[in-house]
């Protein structure tokens, strides 16, 4: 009895073994959204470690010892492109010997208007249009299947499923929008994130600040943008969560127009209501649109 014990707990250990042995896979992705995607597509098979986290602004981050340590130990790196991440982190990516991948290739960027407070050509916020986020997400998942080939058809399996979810979304975005008239789809906001949104959708964004908030504006900007939304009627006025709310604020004094509340741009948040990519942009879209009408 003993014996049929033993080699029934072997058989038992045989077939667990591998399962315990096969150990997530550490990617490094470089923001909150991307390592979302990132999860969404990997599953189990990863483990994602983001640099920028929910809530924080990848325009101002600065590289730190323990970010390098992480990449040096990673399987993958994600960064986003078009300008998003430092020139800093780029190179620290580039020269850690470590798989790199960047989220946005094939992507058609919007091209940038040298305003003379930045100094990117491409706008690097893809994420704003759920259509252009297939090519993400694609990225992504063969990237993923580079460095586990193991897992193809686990990544692919979940890739197909979530670009339905990005199908829906952006059926969904449409219909919304639709029942806005284009003449009152204008909207402020802190910096200018939601161009490729505003190009999908037929909306009008204006915002102090352009595609990086590291540029502050200058008091003409600011002049210029104040009488825009007294012309225009602009009564779609929102924060974001990176940035600091005091010159959305002060245009807000300024004209009488009420802050509609705040926007998700460039990460997502601790818990509800963006807690994923697709949380964020349907909190977007519906806080958008009630605010629009």
């Amino acid at each position: 009895m003993k014996r049929v014990l033993t080699l029934i707990f072997l058989g038992l250990f045989g077939l667990i073994a591998p399962l315990v042995q096969a150990a997530a896979i550490p990617v490094v992705a470089s923001f909150s959204i991307l390592g979302d995607v990132a999860k969404q597509i990997g599953g189990d098979r990863i483990q994602v470690y983001t640099l920028i986290g929910a809530d924080q602004d990848a325009h101002v981050y600065q590289l730190v010892a323990k970010d390098l340590r992480q990449m040096r130990a990673a399987k993958l790196i994600l960064l986003n492109g078009y300008g998003l991440e430092s020139t800093a982190l780029q190179r620290a990516a580039s020269q850690s010997g470590v798989p790199l991948a960047y989220a946005v290739q094939g992507i058609s960027p919007k091209m940038m208007a040298d305003d003379g407070h930045h100094h990117h050509s491409y706008d690097p916020h893809v994420w704003n249009d759920p259509t252009q986020m297939h090519i993400y997400a694609r990225n992504i998942a063969n990237a993923l299947i580079k460095v586990d080939p193991a897992g193809k058809a686990y990544y692919q399996n979940r890739l197909g499923s979530y670009e339905k979810q990005l199908n829906e979304l952006h059926i969904w975005a449409t219909k919304k929008f639709a029942a806005i008239p284009i003449a009152n789809r204008k909207v402020l906001t802190g910096h200018d994130a939601f161009g490729y949104m505003a190009k999908q959708y037929q909306i009008s964004f204006i915002a102090p600040q352009g595609v990086s908030t590291n540029a502050e504006p200058s008091a003409r900007q600011v002049a210029t943008i104040i009488n825009q939304i007294r012309s225009q009627n602009i009564k779609a006025v929102f924060v974001e969560n990176i940035k600091d709310p005091k010159m959305i604020q002060r245009i807000s004094k300024e004209t009488g127009v009420k802050i509609s509340g705040q926007l998700y741009s460039d990460a997502l948040s601790k818990g509800s209501p963006a807690a994923t990519y697709i949380d964020m942009f349907r909190y977007n879209v519906n806080a958008l649109t009630a605010a629009m009408k």
